[in-house]
């Protein structure tokens, strides 16, 4: 789990994979959490794999009755961590304008990632479903308390963010983003899809 600091807010990641009710010992564990911060704000991001409670996660969100609230995103979308703050800029630069697309903060950061103006597509291809087992969790402006109810809720394998790059599917990615690979010749995966998110209610 990571936390970053972003305009005066904190958002808190984290990814996971074939989540379930628990590891195997009854505890989820906690191995790579990390806060990062930036002009006095705090972003938190954990990484999971083998999840296996996406639909009792999702049912949760759906419901509101998920605490805390937390943003999941679908991993395989993710190449890189840098992009994730992109979205999270825009997404505490809306809220602070008091224009906010989505009903949450964290439902907003999903759909900044996506990249594009459609909100329904963007929870079903950057957030999770039912059968979601690579997960990226983000919490903006989290307490110790919190990240460690966060473990809580997942039911998977945490690992390291910088294993990101290695397991995000680059076939989804520029299909989803439509990335021509002449653009690829001059940019990384990641700053194609922060250009994106970047530019999206421009175009």
């Amino acid at each position: 789990m990571k936390v970053f600091e972003i305009n005066g807010h904190s958002l808190c990641l984290a990814l996971f994979t074939d989540v379930s009710n628990s590891n195997g010992n009854g505890k989820n564990q906690v191995a790579a959490m990390k806060v990062f911060k930036t002009n006095g704000h705090s972003l938190c991001l954990v990484l999971f794999t083998d999840v296996s409670n996406s639909k009792e996660l999702l049912d949760s969100m759906q419901a509101g009755t998920l605490e805390p609230e937390v943003a999941f995103l679908n991993a395989s979308l993710i190449p890189d961590v840098f992009p994730v703050l992109a979205a999270a800029h825009k997404t505490l630069l809306a809220k602070s304008r008091e224009s906010l697309a989505t009903r949450t903060l964290h439902s907003e950061l999903v759909y900044n990632y996506s990249g594009s103006k459609h909100i329904t597509e963007s929870f079903k291809r950057c957030g999770i479903s039912d059968s979601s087992t690579y997960v990226l969790v983000a919490r903006f402006n989290t307490s110790l308390d919190e990240m460690k109810d966060i473990d809580k809720l997942i039911h998977g394998k945490e690992i390291d963010l910088e294993e990101m790059e290695g397991k995000a599917d680059q076939a989804q990615i520029e299909k989803h983003y439509k990335i021509p690979g002449s653009e690829l010749g001059i940019s990384s995966l990641a700053d194609a899809i922060t250009c994106r998110i970047a530019s999206r209610d421009a175009l």
